[in-house]
């Protein structure tokens, strides 16, 4: 098989598809790949690297999506992407269709099979292809909202660990799986008070087992979340439901209750937002207020750190990248039933049960999308 990695387009996002030993790895198993230039420059994998691991690098996108017949990528195609798109063509790539009704409607008419790394799931319920990107953003959200509470950034000028005689700042975290977990860790460490909501009960019990008091953890309800929530400096959206847009959390009339210079960092801004007053901003203008608070909503935050995101990606999506190439899309998506919760597009339908509820589509689940 053919394998294409493009350049990334979305603003100021620096990963790449695959890294010079994923491509090596993938040649080893008998299959080509092809490499825009320059794709991974801007983290310090050069075309030389790409074509000592045996790629052959390219000029332009039109050229390796014509000529590819997998797609390997880190984010959603952009509207001039998905026209690139073909009948049949694999995609393989973050894809987020539920709260995007655009990238739905052209990945649909182009006919592709758009498998997507955030709904692929493994044998204990987990997520693993989005797992590495939550860690980063989980950590992410913490160093971000940081710095977003210094009075140069319009916050309220809480240094979230304090100091000797000062009380450490208050962060609240919703959501205890991957991106909650990370970013307790790295607010605990910072030396903030650290109060983590849930909804599953044997999951608090996790996290009060991991924290060992270090961090406090609550069951989820409306008010105890508004009580926590209008006291804290930092709240940090972890949010999560696979494949489906976010639920809202924290209403914009709460927002307006909470204190003047407080932090909103919605990592679950892919999925749509968990704040009432979130909407997607990039690297390049991070954040915006409203009812003075600040509120950081980049779409693609592990983005900020790309070679570290870039090469746990890879980690985690090679073996899969592997197998499709093997074995095709539809005896690998047959053999791997993991792998087959991935498949939101085939030929036209919508094969992921979330995303055609949230956007109106006809549901085709993916057994049937596969034998027609």
């Amino acid at each position: 098989m053919l394998l294409g990695v493009p350049n990334e387009i979305k603003v100021h996002e620096y990963r790449v598809g695959m890294t010079p030993a994923s491509v090596r790895e993938v040649i080893h198993h008998g299959h080509q790949v092809i490499i825009q230039k320059g794709a991974g420059r801007e983290i310090g994998l050069d075309d030389k690297m790409y074509v000592k691991a045996g790629a052959e690098i390219v000029d332009t996108a039109q050229e390796v999506f014509a000529r590819a017949e997998m797609i390997v990528k880190v984010k959603e195609p952009q509207p001039d992407e998905c026209r690139m798109l073909r009948e049949g063509q694999i995609l393989f790539t973050y894809l987020h269709l539920a709260p995007d009704p655009e990238q739905t409607r052209l990945l649909v008419e182009s006919g592709c099979t758009a498998i997507a790394y955030e709904t692929v799931t493994d044998d204990h319920g987990g997520l693993p292809l989005l797992a590495p990107m939550s860690e980063v953003a989980g950590r992410m959200s913490i160093q971000a909202g940081a710095h977003c509470l210094e009075k140069t950034q319009k916050g309220s000028g809480v240094l979230l660990g304090g100091v000797p005689g000062v009380e450490p700042g208050k962060v609240v975290i919703i959501g205890g799986g991957v991106v909650g977990t990370n970013a307790a860790r790295m607010a605990v460490g910072l030396g903030a008070e650290v109060t983590i909501f849930d909804r599953s009960v044997a999951r608090l019990r996790y996290l009060d087992e991991f924290f060992q008091g270090r961090a406090k953890n609550l069951y989820s309800t409306v008010d105890q979340v508004e009580e926590y929530v209008l006291a804290a400096d930092l709240v940090v959206g972890a949010v999560l439901v696979p494949g489906a847009a976010a639920p809202k959390v924290v209403t914009e009339a709460q927002v307006k209750r909470m204190k003047r210079g407080s932090v909103l960092c919605d990592v679950a801004i892919d999925q749509g937002g968990c704040f009432e007053t979130s909407h997607a901003t990039t690297h390049a203008k991070p954040t915006y207020r409203v009812h003075q608070v600040v509120h950081y909503c980049v779409a693609n935050m592990p983005g900020g750190v790309a070679r570290t995101s870039t090469f746990a990606l890879n980690n985690a999506t090679l073996p899969f990248t592997v197998r499709l190439a093997n074995d095709g899309v539809k005896k690998a998506l047959a053999a791997d039933p993991h792998l087959k919760e991935g498949l939101n597009v085939m030929a036209g339908k919508v094969t992921y049960q979330a995303v055609a509820k949230a956007l109106d589509y006809d549901y085709v689940p993916a057994d049937q999308a596969l034998a027609a």
